[in-house]
């Protein structure tokens, strides 16, 4: 019988080795606990801390704006003041000179005419600068040639060709005297 009574309060009773074993084990939790609450009242001071220096204090920005135009000019004054004439022209490179169909375009732009293409021509063995009507608007015809300081009547260079397929009003084919025409070469000389 005194086997059955160890086993009853063993199993069913407190035993001297579980009840060491728990109050260790709450010592430790209590330990762990206490300094977790420490380090987490450390935390929340050092955030308020931290949080209270660069709150309070800053650097002050001066900031200046610039000053603007007392009334600003819309794009309509601009093209008012300088408007864009009704002429559409293309320009060809004739001569095969690097770059030139864009420098003639950057000249007859200066001048109010509308470039609406420049590239290469079909061939670089153009000899003489030809400008070449496509349409029925002579008007423009004698613009761009005065431009050009071309005479309306030098046949061997302002041409009368009508081309219901071109979308342009004029084609200009820079040929390899555009060094004679003087208002050109005045503008490729002061710009380039």
């Amino acid at each position: 019988m005194a086997k059955s009574q160890r086993r009853k309060s063993s199993l069913f009773g407190p035993s001297n080795k579980r009840a060491k074993g728990r109050k260790r084990w709450s010592l430790q939790n209590s330990i762990v606990n206490s300094a977790i609450a420490i380090l987490s009242l450390l935390l929340i001071a050092f955030i308020f801390s931290f949080s209270r220096q660069y709150t309070q204090k800053g650097v002050p920005i001066k900031t200046t704006f610039p000053s603007l135009p007392d009334q600003t000019r819309l794009a309509v004054e601009i093209y008012e003041q300088n408007p864009v004439l009704d002429i559409e022209v293309e320009v060809l490179n004739g001569c095969g000179e690097a770059g030139l169909a864009g420098k003639v375009s950057e000249f007859l732009r200066n001048n109010r005419i509308d470039v609406v293409r420049s590239e290469n021509a079909d061939h670089f063995g153009y000899d003489r600068t030809l400008l070449i009507q496509r349409n029925e608007k002579f008007e423009n015809l004698k613009t761009v040639s005065a431009t050009l300081g071309f005479d309306l009547n030098d046949k061997s260079r302002v041409l009368v060709q009508p081309d219901a397929n071109s979308d342009v009003d004029l084609t200009l084919i820079i040929g390899k005297d555009y060094k004679t025409i003087r208002p050109l070469t005045d503008f490729l000389n002061h710009k380039f």
